[in-house]
């Protein structure tokens, strides 16, 4: 904990609260953090007010799109710059969940980079390649930095974000199997529990797909409607149990992976309708990573939406995925199809934005509890 303070008796622990994307968080630099495990999730719960529903005693949002961190440092490999850890931290429990990767947060750990001085810039735009730690996965992206710094300004607009800003160019790369090592990691394009026609791949995250009809709803609900019907969240969280055990993922309760999502016809101009759930409750606007996944289950054949949209076959094509607050537009490069389908690359425009810098301040008590 290099340049952790004791102010009173609290530890002062340097941060960079950053949105990216659809998302907002702390990131910490992992020197400035605890090596130890425990104690680390001990302050990053404390950070964030958690556990409690409002988060009031802590920097958190109360939800779930805002009670998210990551922990950058320098890379020893010779593909990437710096690396990091993802950690989704629990609202109401005191759980800190870092089997998922999260592209949003992705997006602002470019510009971090840069700013903290682990990447030079390199002109009018800087290539920070970023190796995630918590799933292996490689991210090349583009920061603008004209006149030799980051400029968060510009006229990229991405939906479920107000204004404009720079445009941050994110290509996710060996991201097929993810978790499992497989794109169908059950073997099947479809598998049928509990009465339901689902599609378990892995791609950027492994996730669990279902068909708004076979649940009994349109699929364009809205986040209030879906997070408000409780008998198909239930419904659905017990067919993503038994599919995480399936997928070689073991017993998923009180985890966040395998994600979800309901799949619909488009209504608004795109090719998919989308539904993602982080996992019990609706995403307000739709996760990166899971952006990614559902645009290649909308390029695989005999999954649950063939039959039901019309199928992507270009080698590399744009995907536009309608979601609650709008449209993401995913870039995906695919070889093959149907079982033999690989997933090159996938690749989306986010915009990130520096927030607050300083220190966020823990009881001290927080840290010598664990250590004794």
């Amino acid at each position: 904990m290099k340049n952790t303070m004791i102010v009173n008796d609290q530890h002062a622990v340097p941060c960079v609260i950053m949105r990216g994307g659809t998302s907002k968080g702390p990131i910490f630099l992992a020197s400035d953090l605890p090596e130890d495990v425990a104690m680390r999730d001990r302050l990053l719960l404390a950070a964030m007010g958690s556990p409690d529903k409002r988060q009031i005693d802590g920097i958190g949002g109360a939800d779930t799109l805002t009670s998210k961190s990551c922990i950058v440092a320098p890379s020893s490999r010779p593909d990437a710059d710096v690396e990091f850890l993802f950690a989704q931290v629990a609202i109401d429990k005191a759980e800190v969940d870092v089997n998922p990767n999260c592209g949003n947060m992705t997006a602002a750990v470019a510009p971090f980079a840069i700013e903290a001085g682990l990447v030079p810039v390199t002109g009018d735009q800087t290539l920070v390649r970023i190796y995630n730690q918590n799933v292996g996965a490689l991210v090349d992206v583009l920061v603008a930095t004209p006149g030799g710094k980051v400029t968060y300004s510009g006229d990229a607009a991405i939906d479920g974000v107000p204004g404009t800003a720079s445009p941050l160019i994110l290509r996710f790369k060996d991201i097929m199997g993810s978790k499992t090592g497989r794109l169908l990691p059950t073997g099947k394009p479809i598998n049928y529990i509990d009465g339901l026609e689902v599609t378990c791949i892995d791609v950027a995250v492994p996730m669990v797909m279902f068909r708004a009809r076979d649940l009994g709803i349109k699929g364009n609900e809205t986040k209030a409607q879906l997070d408000g019907n409780a008998e198909l969240i239930a419904r659905m969280e017990a067919v993503r149990r038994k599919a995480s055990e399936l997928m070689g993922l073991g017993d998923c309760t009180g985890k966040v992976v395998p994600k979800m999502a309901i799949l619909s016809e488009p209504t608004k101009g795109g090719d998919i309708t989308s539904r993602y759930f982080v996992p019990h409750n609706c995403h307000a606007t739709h996760a990166v990573t899971g952006a990614i996944c559902v645009a290649s289950c909308a390029s695989l054949s005999g999954s649950i939406v063939d039959g039901m949209i019309e199928l992507k076959a270009q080698p590399q094509q744009w995907i536009q995925i309608e979601h609650p607050s709008g449209v993401i537009a995913v870039e995906l490069t695919i070889e093959g199809s149907g079982p033999n389908l690989s997933v090159i690359s996938g690749g989306v425009i986010r915009t990130a934005r520096r927030l607050f810098e300083g220190r966020v301040l823990v009881p001290e008590n927080i840290l010598t509890e664990v250590a004794g």
